[in-house]
Formats: structure tokens, C-alpha cells, sequence
């Protein structure tokens, strides 16, 4: 098909070289421009800082009390210039306890007595703590204020019962568990918001500092462990035969059967002492998971990448029940997916040593892990997968704080998933999937809630009105960016956010402007029309007239949103015609644009096809003549 620009070139220059307008910019961001931490220009300010904490962590499992215990030592350091007089604790599986605040009601096998602080030690003075009334969020009053740019030390022992409904964590089946978030933690201090207060509710997700973990996780005889970052001890927990397995996976481009079913059976996986140490580590991640099954089976086999000249090899995992059809797939999917992105969008090497996939409920992802359901529809379950390991890059990689802008990584997640699956099943399937799964219940729901502007935090919404603006919409705004700028100007403006804010915290509007930067287009007016509006979608053809070698269509914006197109002149005689517009026709902001395209011969019809961008009104996007 022909793309037809709307603008003339001149329009392009006189335009650019206006003055920039002005996108709104809340109060506590404005201040930390102003503070020197933020900029205007999409980079970080001369003055940026980040705390971080080194973790080391003792857990054990109780298999019979299905509970969770341990010791750690944080070194934690404020690199920022503020003088802390306390501290935040965050413990997100307190949403378990029944006081807690949650998105809905729950039954009650969801519900516990949550977190057991036994001791609290800061700079070898123990405190007083009763963890009793404590929420997601808890606030100690230190003693001794923390300076800045200093470091401390925490010491933390504590204990916490599974919950026997697993969703995000707890009793996959009775002696199966996914520990997700089970340590007490350092909640973020920021530069534009100081300490990161928000209560964990069951709909959210969450928002870490970049942190150094070495974890060992100490399990009964016959339990694997799975966990984030690498395993440092294989040899001292697996039999022979297993580790022999286990380390052939670590360089195998085929699947290997670390431990079948007849091996968890037999007891021919595991060291045979009573209890076995599994001892893992992990850099500069924002957060570390584990699980662990004394039958779950467990597959291996590795990816290799090209890392900045060099080949590196990802370790690809799948830990499931050997009736699970989908997860026997896993782990052939898993590397086509890391392949995938690596090699075409995000175009950025996975960055991280490995990836495993427990098979539990809640298609949920941690870092260097997923947590996902076996469904029997072999497309839905892949693109899970897509799904799940796209978010390795948003909000891993990049920092995002998913619990005030969930569209920073959901949106970029949704996106990378439909273009994946057009690799994987075809453009008409992935967008029909894409179409009936992620925009449908929005665009035909008039519903206020739909409507409501993508900038909007994520904290303040809840069911369907979450889930269109993290999700479906938020794709969408950068799909048909993608779409504004073209494939390689895309790609290199994104390479350029990402490669200037991995291992940060981005806002938006350091996404925004950096974005501008790197593309060298003033795009206020783009993410004004997507981010800060109330629009939909819904265009309409208002008239159309056929001259003797072109055809004049006159367009409405009825919903407002700048959505690319394509015109489908359809003559009496011949083959149709189709001509591509970008979200650039709306640049000036118009509701009525007018435009002609080539055409020869009497026209039959002319009608406008959004796509994937569904429109809310379809039977308006055509007009006979």
C-alpha cells in the first residue's frame, strides 16, 4: 500500500522550529526538574541519585506448616542528599492479613496472620517491633537518623504462613509453593515522591530499588528449588546424574530432562540429607523469588545471544506437573521468545542469566521468572509466555514504578506480545487475537471508566478502568507511534530511552521527553492527544467525492484519538486501492480533515480500515458514492 503524508515538508520545518509547547507536568515532578534530579531533555540531571541495598538472605521452608522463615542482612544506601529519620518497611503478602486493604472481596483460604517480625536490629541496636498491626507499608522511626550518601545495616528475622489459595505466591498445591515477595524489604526512596508509602493492594504491582541479593533457600530431601539469578551450588544439592543433566542444560540448544517424573520419584534428583541448602545469587535486580516442588519436573536447555560482540548463553527453565501439555513446550518457547527480542523489538539482549517458568496460577512476572497457568489452547498459552518475559525489559530492565504507571510496562508488555505473535501466527490471527482480547471490551463499552486519560496513576483505578489503560490502550499509544515515526526511527528512539534509563526509575515524562530527543520531533502534541485526554477511537467518513484521476474524503475525529488508518477506494471496475495515513494527519489537532488520494474511474465506495485500532462505530467508515 502507498503511505501518504499529510503534512508538506515545509508545514514540517515552520512547525519544528516553533517554540515547544508545554506539556503539564504534576508539582513533584516539576520539583525535582527544578532540584536537578529530572530534565526536559529525556535524560537523568546532573544531580540524579537512587538507593539501592545489598540483601543477603537465610530461608527456610516448612513443608509441614506450609510457612516461610528467615534471617537477612540488608546494607542499605542512601546516595540521596536527604537526611532520613525513618525507614520503610514493605511486606506485600501482609495483603493475606484480614485488616488489610484489597481490590476485592476474597475467600478464605486467601487470608493469614501475614508477617512475624522476631527481630529488628539497625547498626547492632535492636528495636522494639511489633509486626502485629502492621499493613503492606510500615514505618520504624529509626534512632539514629540515616545521613546522607551513608550507609546502614538492618537485620531482619522474620516468619510468614503461606496462603493456601495461590495466586502471585503461596500453595500451588500442598507440597508445591511459589514464595514470591517473601522477605521484609526496603520500600523506594525516590527523588520525586521521597519514601514510597503506598499500601500493596491485590489488584497493583509493585515498585523496588536495584539491589545485590545472595539467597539460600534451605528445603527438605526431594525439593528442587527454583529461584531468580543463578544457582551457585548445584553440585552440592543435585545427585550426580542430575547435576551431569543440570549443567548440560546450562550449553544445550535442545531440551534436557533434568529430573522426570520416575527421577522425583525415585528420590534420584536431590542430595539425600534431610535438609539441602540451595544457595542462588543475583545483581542489580529489583527483586528476588523462589519455588520449590518435591514433584514437579523440571526442564533446562540455554539460548545464545550476541551481547555487545560476544556470545552469551541464557539458561531457559520450566518446572511443571508432567500432566501440564502447554509446559512441555516451555522451554523451546521461552528461547524463541528471548531470541526474538533480542533480534527485533526491543532489539536489546536479554539481559539477564536466566529465565524459568513455574507452572502455577497467575500468569505473573518476576524477575528472571514467570509464574503461569497450563491452558489447553497451545496460541493462548504461548503468547502467556510472550507476554510474561516481554516484562523482563518493562519494568525489570528499566525501573518502572508499575504501582503509579502500570501503561510504563503492561502497555509495553501487550504491545511486544501482539508483534510477536505476528511473528509466530500471522498478521490476520494477531491481530484478530489482539483485537478480541485486548480492545474489544474497551472500544464497545461506553462506559466513563473506559475513557478515562492513560497518564491517570494506575493506583487510582481499579477493575476494568485498570485494566483498558495498563493494558490494550496504553499498546496501542505506542504502536501507533511506531506508526508516527516508522519501524527504524522508532526502534532508535527506543534504544535511546532504554539505553538512557535502564538500571533507573523512569517517570512518563522522562519517557516523553527523551523520546523527543532522540526521534528530534516536538511530539507534545502526540502525547497530549494519547496520554492526557479522555479520547477513543471512532472516525468517520463525513463525505467523499470522486473527480476524474483522484478522490476527496472528508474525515471526522470523533473520539479524538490520533489513530492511523488506511483508505480503501473501492472502484466499479479493478482492484481496490489502499492508501496508509499515520497519527500524523492529526498533528494540527483538527477534528475534520480533508484529503485527497489517486483514483481513476467511477468510484464505487470509499471506507477507512483502523485495524487493530478498532473503531468504536464501524458502520460510519464507509461511504458510497
Amino acid at each position: 500500500m502507498k503511505k501518504i503524508p499529510f503534512l508538506t515538508t515545509v508545514f514540517i520545518v515552520l512547525w519544528a522550529t516553533a517554540a515547544a509547547q508545554q506539556l503539564y507536568m504534576p508539582r513533584n515532578i516539576r520539583k525535582a526538574v527544578k532540584n536537578g534530579t529530572r530534565t526536559t531533555t529525556g535524560m537523568p540531571g546532573a544531580g540524579y541519585w537512587q538507593n539501592r541495598g545489598v540483601y543477603v538472605i537465610d530461608a527456610a521452608v516448612n513443608v509441614a506448616e506450609k510457612s516461610v522463615s528467615g534471617k537477612e542482612k540488608i546494607t542499605y544506601y542512601n546516595n540521596s542528599p536527604d537526611t532520613l529519620k525513618s525507614v520503610i518497611i514493605r511486606f506485600v503478602n501482609n495483603i493475606h492479613k484480614p485488616e488489610a486493604p484489597r481490590a476485592g472481596q476474597v475467600p478464605r483460604d486467601f487470608l493469614t496472620t501475614g508477617l512475624n517480625i522476631r527481630q529488628f536490629i539497625v547498626n547492632g541496636t535492636s528495636y522494639s517491633v511489633n509486626s502485629d498491626g502492621w499493613g503492606t507499608a510500615n514505618r520504624v522511626a529509626l534512632n539514629t537518623p540515616l545521613l546522607p550518601r551513608s550507609q546502614t545495616e538492618f537485620e531482619i528475622e522474620w516468619s510468614y504462613p503461606l496462603s493456601k489459595l495461590s495466586g502471585r505466591e503461596g500453595q500451588i498445591d500442598p507440597n508445591t509453593f511459589f514464595c514470591a515477595y517473601f522477605y521484609p524489604r526496603i520500600s523506594v526512596y525516590d527523588d520525586y515522591n521521597g519514601w514510597d508509602v503506598l499500601p500493596h493492594t491485590d489488584g497493583g504491582e509493585f515498585y523496588n530499588d536495584f539491589n545485590d541479593y545472595t539467597v539460600s533457600v534451605k528445603v527438605p530431601t526431594n525439593y528442587i528449588v527454583w529461584a531468580t539469578g543463578t544457582l551457585e551450588n548445584a553440585k552440592e544439592v543435585l545427585q550426580p546424574a542430575a547435576f551431569k543433566r543440570f549443567r548440560e542444560s546450562l550449553t544445550s540448544n535442545r531440551v534436557v530432562h533434568i529430573a522426570t517424573t520416575k527421577d522425583m520419584e525415585q528420590g534420584a534428583v536431590t542430595n539425600s540429607s534431610e535438609w539441602n541448602e540451595w544457595k542462588f545469587s543475583a545483581r542489580n535486580v529489583s527483586d528476588f523469588t523462589f519455588a520449590t516442588s518435591n514433584h514437579f519436573v523440571w526442564d533446562g536447555g540455554s539460548v545464545a545471544l550476541a551481547d555487545n560482540k560476544e556470545v552469551k548463553r541464557v539458561s531457559v527453565q520450566a518446572a511443571y506437573k508432567d500432566t501440564a501439555a502447554d509446559f512441555k513446550n516451555y522451554v523451546e518457547w521461552t528461547k524463541s521468545c528471548i531470541q526474538w527480542y533480542a533480534d527485533n523489538l526491543p532489539g536489546i539482549a536479554y539481559p539477564y542469566p536466566t529465565m524459568t517458568a513455574v507452572q502455577g496460577f497467575a500468569d505473573m512476572e518476576y524477575p528472571m521468572m514467570v509464574n503461569d497457568a497450563s491452558v489447553s489452547d497451545q496460541m493462548d498459552s504461548r503468547l502467556t509466555v510472550d507476554h510474561e518475559v516481554a516484562h523482563t525489559y518493562f519494568p525489570f530492565y528499566m525501573g518502572i514504578n508499575e504501582t503509579r504507571y502500570a501503561f510504563m510496562d503492561e502497555g509495553w508488555a501487550t504491545a511486544l506480545e501482539y508483534l510477536i505473535g505476528i511473528a509466530e501466527n500471522g498478521k490476520s490471527t494477531a491481530d484478530s487475537a489482539f483485537k478480541n482480547f485486548r480492545i474489544k471490551n474497551w472500544i464497545r463499552n461506553p462506559a466513563t471508566e473506559m475513557d478515562q486519560p492513560l497518564i491517570t496513576m494506575s493506583s487510582q483505578l481499579s477493575g476494568a478502568g485498570y485494566g483498558r489503560n495498563s493494558y490494550g490502550k496504553a499498546a496501542l499509544s505506542y504502536l501507533a507511534l511506531r506508526d508516527l515515526l516508522g519501524q527504524s526511527l522508532f526502534k532508535k528512539a527506543l534504544h535511546g530511552y532504554m539505553n538512557t534509563w535502564n538500571g533507573k526509575h523512569p517517570t512518563p515524562w522522562d519517557y516523553f521527553y527523551c523520546i523527543n530527543a532522540v526521534s528530534k520531533k516536538e511530539l507534545t502534541w502526540f502525547w497530549e492527544n494519547w496520554f492526557f485526554s479522555n479520547n477513543y477511537i471512532d472516525l468517520k467518513v463525513k463525505e467523499a467525492s470522486s473527480g476524474n484521476n483522484n478522490t476527496t474524503v472528508t474525515l471526522e475525529n470523533v473520539g479524538g484519538f490520533a489513530v492511523p488508518f488506511d483508505v480503501i477506494v473501492q472502484p466499479e471496475e479493478g482492484k481496490e486501492k489502499i492508501y496508509h495515513y499515520t497519527p500524523e494527519i492529526w498533528q494540527r489537532k483538527e477534528k475534520t480533515v480533508t484529503f485527497t488520494v489517486p483514483s481513476s474511474g467511477r468510484i464505487k465506495s470509499v471506507r477507512i480500515d483502523g485495524g487493530i485500532f478498532m473503531d468504536a462505530t464501524p458502520e460510519d467508515n464507509i461511504y458510497s458514492l
